[in-house]
């Protein structure tokens, strides 16, 4: 049998231990998109949205899903997340909104789980918040863009 992480000799799911890892400085930084209609934006930006200011609103979203990842996520370690940073950014140009979410940890696994999850519930905070005005809102492109700590290193993508 070919060895997974997440299954013992049996086959069955369990939860890795990590117990015998070093433990280091970890972080990740994620990205996503929000992409909608030009007006709502403007609603966004503007900060103009009757349900209030949606990006602090989705900010504080991303950070309390950070914290609750291990709930969500079966075999996901719970960790003690030490830094934990929401930016996002208009593209007026391209009708959108970029979440980039940075995460840091001093464990013995890494946090991208974490970042993932914070820049996803971001995201679809903003979904929530507009959804009465743009039902067409579409995010995207959600992915790890960097990790740094643990055996396996630096990692970035290109």
């Amino acid at each position: 049998m070919t060895y997974t992480p997440h299954f013992n000799q049996a086959g069955e799911a369990h939860m890795v231990d990590v117990g015998e890892k070093a433990i280091t400085q970890r972080s990740a930084v994620t990205e996503g998109y929000i992409e909608m209609h030009p007006d709502t934006l403007q609603l966004i930006i503007a900060n103009e949205h009757k349900k209030g200011d949606v990006l602090a609103i989705a900010r504080i979203a991303g950070i309390m899903a950070c914290k609750k990842t291990a709930d969500l996520i079966p075999l996901c370690h719970p960790l003690p997340i030490t830094h934990v940073e929401i930016n996002l950014d208009a593209d007026i140009q391209n009708n959108r909104i970029r979440c980039q979410t940075t995460v840091k940890t001093t464990g013995q696994t890494g946090i991208e789980i974490e970042a993932l999850c914070a820049t996803q519930i971001a995201l679809l905070t903003i979904y929530d918040m507009c959804k009465g005005v743009d039902r067409g809102m579409v995010i995207q492109s959600v992915k790890l863009l960097e990790k740094e700590g643990g055996k396996s290193g630096h990692w970035q993508r290109v």
